[in-house]
């Protein structure tokens, strides 16, 4: 079972791939994640990327594409959940081609749509562990104790594509490069569209429905 995770920055797609990756036994394969962690590790491609992430902008196609046909090789048997992947309609198409290379297909798009005033209000509350990468948010997951990690202790800041800014740029460059991925999806996977401004289990339960609907087709 192959699902993408359409949607604009924070939509939820990262909540939500986790959720259904633990659920079902997918593969949750976030290109943010991949990026920042060579980043950390100070690899020549996490140089490069810095600071494409930094300015939110987009990182090449062709780097992107890359890394993530390399770790689907490797994916779970079960299949996986793509977060943050494709984001350009170019992207998009190369990952057709690397697909049907390896006999390979994409059961069902889910494009988790949102307000963009709630997104700018969501991702100017989040914050991360320094040291673990938990999540919170100060709106609705803050800290126990504030700027502290529960899990670790460790400090819980900012991440600097989540200034105000800097996501009022992301959204631009969602829309101009991203959106379109909706039209190419809707003619050639089934695609469905949830609403992203709901509580978190109600959109768990809306892509549930999806998968298990996309599980009964295969059977």
């Amino acid at each position: 079972m192959n699902i993408i995770l359409l949607g604009c920055p924070g939509a939820g797609k990262g909540t939500q791939a986790k959720i259904l990756a633990e659920k079902y036994g997918l593969k949750h394969i976030a290109t943010g994640d991949l990026f920042r962690a060579e980043i950390a590790a100070k690899t020549p491609l996490g140089l490069k990327v810095a600071d494409y992430l930094k300015n939110g902008t987009l990182v090449p196609d062709n780097v992107v594409v890359e890394m993530v046909a390399g770790k689907l090789d490797g994916s779970s048997a079960a299949g996986y959940v793509l977060d943050g992947f494709p984001r350009t309609l170019e992207q998009a198409q190369a990952l057709d081609g690397v697909l049907k290379n390896a006999g390979q297909r994409i059961d069902a798009v889910a494009y988790i749509n949102m307000n963009e005033a709630e997104v700018v209000r969501r991702l100017t509350s989040r914050r991360s562990c320094s040291k673990c990468g938990a999540l919170y948010n100060l709106l609705t997951k803050p800290p126990k104790t504030e700027g502290k990690c529960d899990a670790c202790g460790g400090d819980v800041v900012q991440r600097e594509d989540d200034s105000e800014a800097t996501v009022k740029k992301r959204l631009l460059v969602y829309n101009d490069l991203t959106a379109p991925l909706i039209s190419f999806y809707k003619s050639e996977v089934p695609f469905f569209e949830i609403d992203g401004s709901q509580p978190i289990d109600s959109v768990t339960q809306a892509l549930t429905g999806i998968i298990e609907g996309a599980k009964a087709g295969k059977a």
